[in-house]
């Protein structure tokens, strides 16, 4: 028994001698301490809580080198070695997560709307919630700072940039046609419908390196990657019909919609100012497909249009009306596919093709012509930590054009091109602190077309200055091969290019956000010609070149009142150019120097109606007058828009929408057309360009269909 007492008390004590403590001290990156960390052994159950001060002790069993684990929320999780003997009033310093919803985004230039946005200034829906826009994309994006009303053309001005200067992405992919086909001063609309799309961003300038082919700016439309639920959605509207439906099964899902528009009986009931032999008529529809793997996911998006206007044009330069007969047919195919693969990588490929037919009857003259564009991307992404994250990738853009001029008389022309751009990048983001972020990329691209290699540095920082309010810099090279119009006739020119320099300051706070931006952008090798028009005989060369520069601000405010959100922004712009055809280097005739938009929504519940508002305003823009010997010195008068929207909720799923846009009829004028010669005084007459109607009213009936019975379309109108 003795024998026995005395193992016992030899175990005990070899079991209290194993035993060693652990203790220390655990503090954030300005030795302040952090209390309620938690530490352990890993691998072990042995472990404390940091106290008040900071301050840790436990014992354990483990012995030698062992991994020391620290961790606590909105704080990066803290792994070290350890010899568990030497391991007594230790200092570990642990530090703030930058993937907590308050570190720093870079954000200069860039408006980012969807569930995914760490910032959104617009929401998903705000695209067709906004009273005038009616469902436009493009329309809705005007009531941004950094845009500009061109209302007889209708497609993206963005900071003193032309309309092709801006690139349109469907989930990374580009889109080579993304506006319907129209002739001059008839405004078209963007191909794509809202419905589809989860979320968008939309970059003024200064945008990442994996993007190309866009002086001004990028548009990047991302569609759903699950479907919700199953719904049908049917539209019965005043200028035409729609119909939407969601199917899901397994890991499957697919949604489309489709529309028939058609504008001749609205065209009688409200006659217009133009002369149509046939208004506008166009059958669309878009699909996407969707199948989840494990670790990835495949879409398949399609969109086709067929669409076709007959109109007599008035010119001043004819007694007679130039008759247009147009009839276009476009496609657009993208497939896309992620997945995550390794520690930390990410994979991303896709393709897309793009084909558009325009069959023009001028008169008695005819001209076809045909576009295949295709995009191919890779891209690659690697975490090698929540600070350090690296993409790099590779885009071929191939291009073909053809295009045919037949005269009445037998006479026949052709022109065309094929291009083929292959282009490489690489991007970081280092996030120094959850307070600064850096991100530093560049794109090389070669244009077999032109026999020419660009490099484009990009560059881009955001400083955090308050818990709600941060600074952003961005700075950036960019270049894009010259217009289809230049390179039917001519293979000999440069890309074109422009500089941006952006500084923004953004504040988010309780379901407000505030934006201000002062941006620099300078350009250079912009194409010229010698001619009244462009035109086959035209000599081009890149000796042109231009500046923007201004301020945009931008006021959101979700919270004051209750059920009204609104947004307020402005821009000022000073630009000028001397490219095209200019003698001087002058303010473009699409550039207002001063732009104001005010958007507002209000849900009346007794009413069970949504009430919006949208008015825009702008100075008036330049036109050259031949009768002053200064070139671009007119200007017209200002632009002002109101409309007004009401949404009637009559049952849960049904609802009635009634619009007019400029609702008090101002006689806006975008410009005038002058004479080419002058008449018996010497003096070269002139008319006004002026929308094809006044005012747009629209009626439409929303019904959706869905099992929870409780879905409707009251946020798409």
């Amino acid at each position: 028994m003795k024998s026995f007492y005395t193992f016992v008390f030899l175990l005990a004590t070899f079991a209290i001698q194993a035993q060693q403590t652990i203790s220390g001290t655990v503090l954030d990156e300005k030795s302040k301490p952090i209390t309620g960390a938690n530490i352990f052994i890993d691998g072990t159950y042995d472990g404390a809580s940091s106290d008040e001060s900071g301050n840790f002790k436990f014992t354990t069993t483990a012995n030698g080198n062992q991994v020391l684990v620290i961790s606590f929320l909105t704080y990066e999780t803290l792994k070290v070695t350890i010899n568990v003997a030497e391991c007594q009033n230790k200092v570990f310093k642990l530090k703030e997560s930058v993937n907590s919803l308050d570190a720093v985004i870079v954000t200069a230039g860039t408006f980012d709307a969807g569930e995914k946005a760490r910032v959104s200034v617009l929401k998903p829906l705000d695209i067709v919630t906004t009273a005038g826009a009616l469902g436009d994309i493009v329309s809705a994006l005007q009531t941004l700072p950094g845009t500009q009303t061109v209302g007889e053309d209708g497609r993206l001005f963005v900071r003193g940039g032309e309309a092709d200067e801006t690139q349109t992405f469907v989930d990374g992919i580009r889109v080579a046609q993304p506006y319907g086909a129209t002739t001059a001063n008839v405004p078209t609309r963007g191909r794509f419908s809202p419905f589809l799309f989860s979320g968008m961003s939309f970059s003024t300038g200064g945008y990442s390196a994996e993007y190309g082919e866009a002086l001004s700016s990028v548009l990047l439309l991302n569609t759903q990657d699950e479907a919700t639920e199953e719904k049908t959605d049917i539209s019965l509207m005043t200028v035409g019909l729609g119909l939407a439906n969601t199917q899901k099964w397994g890991n499957n899902s697919l949604s489309f919609n489709t529309a028939y528009i058609n504008l001749e009986p609205y065209q009688k009931v409200f006659p217009q100012r133009a002369d149509w032999n046939k208004p506008f008529q166009s059958l669309s529809g878009e699909a996407v497909y969707r199948h989840s793997f494990e670790s990835g996911l495949f879409k398949l998006y399609a969109a086709f249009e067929a669409s076709q206007f007959d109109i007599n044009s008035e010119t001043i330069n004819s007694p007679d009306k130039i008759r247009v007969d147009l009839n276009n047919n476009n496609f657009y195919l993208n497939s896309s596919y992620k997945r995550n693969f390794g520690s930390q990588w990410q994979l991303f490929t896709g393709l897309s093709y793009g084909y558009s037919q325009n069959t023009i009857g001028i008169n008695v003259d005819n001209v076809s012509n045909g576009e295949h564009a295709s995009h191919l991307k890779l891209k690659v992404k690697k975490s090698f930590s929540d600070r350090v994250k690296l993409s790099f990738g590779s885009d071929y853009f191939m291009t073909r054009f053809s295009e045919d001029f037949k005269a009445n008389s037998g006479q026949t022309f052709n022109s065309g091109y094929d291009a083929n751009i292959a282009a490489v990048y690489a991007e970081t983001d280092i996030f120094f602190s959850k307070k600064f972020a850096f991100k530093l990329g560049a794109r090389s691209s070669h244009n077999d077309l032109l026999n020419e290699t660009v490099i484009a540095p990009r560059a881009s920082l955001a400083y955090k200055v308050s818990q709600n309010g941060q600074f952003s810099f961005a700075y950036g090279s960019f270049t894009q091969a010259p217009r289809q119009d230049y390179l039917k006739y001519a293979d000999d020119l440069e890309s074109e290019k422009a500089e941006h320099y952006i500084l923004n300051y953004q504040f988010n706070k309780d379901r407000r956000t505030f934006r201000a931006e002062v941006y620099l952008k300078s350009y250079e090798d912009l194409v010229k010609f010698d001619t009244q028009s462009v035109q086959f005989d035209s000599n081009f060369s890149n000796l042109g070149s231009g500046y923007a520069r201004g301020l945009d601000v931008f006021w959101r405010d979700n919270k004051s009142v209750k059920n009204l959100e609104y947004w307020i922004s402005y821009s000022y712009i000073d630009t000028q150019r001397n490219y095209r055809n200019f003698t001087a280097e002058v303010t473009p005739s699409f550039v207002a120097n001063h732009s104001l938009s005010l958007v507002s929504k209000w849900w009346i519940n007794k009413w069970k109606s949504q009430l919006s508002v949208t008015n825009t305003f702008t100075t008036g823009r330049p036109f050259n007058n031949p009768n002053e010997t200064q070139f671009m010195n007119g200007r017209t008068k200002g632009y002002n828009n109101l409309s007004l929207g009401w949404a009637y909720l009559m049952t849960q799923q049904k609802i009635l929408y009634f619009s007019v846009s400029n609702a008090l009829g101002t006689a806006n004028v975008f410009g005038y057309e002058y004479a080419n010669t002058p008449n018996a005084e010497g003096v070269y007459n002139r008319r006004a360009i002026r929308p094809t109607a006044d005012q747009f009213f629209f009626v439409g009936f929303f019904w959706t269909i869905s099992e929870n019975k409780k879905d409707n379309q009251l946020n798409n109108l």
